[in-house]
């Protein structure tokens, strides 16, 4: 990026403005022996996220986090935060009088575009309180579309545990319930072999919590077999590269939500972060949460509001799809202005690169005497590795070299992840002392 806000037909109408062929030609009295040629003494450019690199290895040294487990460490370009906390979004009340709130009126509803795009899905709501919630409401609506015949959720253990946590915790008090489904301890993947008869949905995480991709276009057509819902949990930046929830088989997932942490949120201590919920558009009425759409004044001219609002404040609270109620605007506004900026080349390139460290990173650790992969099914970012020490004593070590080593599910194992933000030095580094670790 040149950093210059100036397109080449803006270039080019100023020029031809001015009577000149080229900038070159506004320099032309400077003659051609005091003109510099290559700087050979400047070192090479390097991109935003490498001087914030930089300038932290200079500073005091942070820990190299290769922990993921449902919140990852990406880059952030400046620009994010810049903009998100300017007083207009950083300070706006929620948007009830929508003549005096159409710029935020308008940002919610190219947040909905852009996850409609993204997920290949037809609605998409104003965002929920987080990823684990956005999973409950996503099984509380699958059951109201099933008009309450069936109430229970076929929920895989590969799904993320907190979400289950939650899940079970808003849904079991109405009666709910969530059929376990097993993993095959080969591929970390879901293992359908299961009775169906008075199930609701099916909840299929892609990636899972193992880091594994489970083979969605096989799933999504069982469950619409056997008369299910399909929910998607998705990494909305995974879906970046890989099939998106509205695709997934012959006729797509029903629903499809998740954490949008990885669109221009930091790492903090608990969040906050946001939710996201897409559906198809047979099901808007269902759906809970905030929805922004776009129509026009008296004057013809383009308004924004919110719409089908039999929900939360805005009903009685016995018919109200949801009651949680949390809408969380300002990561919204941060995850709309991340991803305008990179774009869609942008979100592809840096799962790619997160797919790529990852690979690398465990390509080198399985070299390791004493330490293996768990699972043989293809991972996006995340991948599960046997350990023959104690994962605890392993972590402890790491992190008196400064090296956040990863997640312990037991033991023995570790679940570990490298997004874009990790360097080929850095990678290096921890397999090195993870090897000195072990042997």
């Amino acid at each position: 990026m040149p950093y210059i806000p100036h397109t080449k037909n803006d270039i080019t109408s100023m020029l031809d403005a001015i009577g000149a062929n080229s900038i070159e030609d506004l320099f032309d009295e400077i003659p051609a022996d005091l003109r510099c040629g290559n700087l050979e003494k400047i070192p090479t450019a390097l991109t935003e996220m490498e001087v914030a690199q930089l300038m932290q290895q200079r500073a005091t040294p942070t820990p190299t986090c290769f922990v993921g487990a449902g919140a990852y460490e990406h880059h952030i370009p400046a620009a994010v935060w810049e903009i998100t906390t300017r007083g207009e979004f950083y300070s706006a009340y929620t948007p009830y009088q929508a003549e005096a709130s159409q710029g935020t009126l308008q940002l919610l509803y190219e947040f909905q575009s852009m996850m409609v795009n993204l997920t290949a899905m037809e609605v998409s709501n104003a965002s929920l309180y987080d990823g684990a919630s956005g999973l409950a409401e996503a099984v509380l609506m699958a059951v109201r579309l099933k008009k309450a015949k069936a109430k229970q959720i076929l929920m895989p253990t590969t799904v993320n545990p907190v979400y289950r946590q939650v899940v079970n915790t808003i849904v079991k008090n109405q009666g709910i319930s969530m059929i376990e489904i097993p993993y095959d301890p080969k591929t970390g993947t879901i293992n359908l072999d299961i009775n169906t008869s008075d199930a609701a949905a099916l909840v299929i995480p892609q990636p899972n919590f193992f880091g594994g991709l489970e083979a969605v276009d096989e799933l999504t057509d069982w469950a619409h077999k056997q008369g299910l819902l399909v929910i998607a949990v998705v990494n909305p930046l995974a879906i970046a590269t890989l099939s998106p929830p509205g695709e997934w088989g012959t006729k797509g997932a029903d629903i499809a939500c998740g954490e949008g942490q990885a669109l221009g949120i930091p790492l903090s201590g608990g969040g906050p972060y946001f939710g996201f919920m897409c559906c198809k558009k047979a099901y808007v009425r269902q759906m809970p949460g905030r929805i922004v759409g776009r129509t026009v004044d008296l004057e013809g001219k383009t308004g924004y509001t919110l719409t089908l609002q039999a929900r939360e404040q805005h009903i009685r609270r016995s018919k109200a799809t949801s009651n949680i109620c949390t809408n969380q605007g300002l990561m919204v506004t941060a995850a709309t202005i991340h991803t305008a900026i990179l774009g869609t080349e942008g979100l592809e390139r840096v799962a790619l690169k997160c797919h790529t460290n990852t690979s690398e990173l465990v390509e080198k650790l399985s070299n390791i005497n004493g330490i293996s992969r768990v699972f043989n099914a293809p991972f996006f970012h995340e991948c599960v590795l046997k350990l023959n020490k104690p994962v605890d004593d392993v972590l402890n070590q790491l992190l008196k070299n400064n090296i956040l080593g990863g997640y312990k599910l037991t033991d023995n194992t570790l679940l570990v992840c490298a997004t874009e933000m990790r360097t080929e030095t850095e990678i290096d580094n921890y397999v090195e002392i993870l090897d000195n670790i072990m042997n």
